[in-house]
């Protein structure tokens, strides 16, 4: 199976996304999304960048968050997620160690 890599320049971003390109360079500044590699003077975003926004996008529309605290909030959510997974994997081992007692 192949891999497809989807990329969009500022303005395929903006106009997929619903937004100004200022908005844009103030979200990237902040590390609510960043660019999966710049070409030359041009940004380029992936798929999971534009996933990224929408999920910042909900959070500004719906708990009425400034863009500086969507960034700290989607930092916390994805240290929440990791820690999670973490305690998943901890109690898997645990269950393991507690069959072979």
């Amino acid at each position: 199976m192949a891999n497809i890599n989807i990329t969009f320049t500022v303005t395929e971003f903006c106009l997929h996304a619903g937004v100004s390109q200022d908005e844009l360079v103030e979200i990237v500044g902040l590390g609510v999304i960043e660019p999966c590699r710049p070409a030359g003077d041009e940004w380029l975003f992936d798929d999971g960048a534009l996933a990224a926004f929408h999920r910042a996008q909900r959070l500004h529309r719906e708990l009425a968050l400034d863009w500086p605290g969507i960034a700290v909030a989607l930092t916390l959510l994805d240290e929440v997620e990791q820690l999670r997974g973490e305690n998943r994997q901890l109690r898997q081992r645990l269950a393991r160690f507690m069959e072979n007692v």
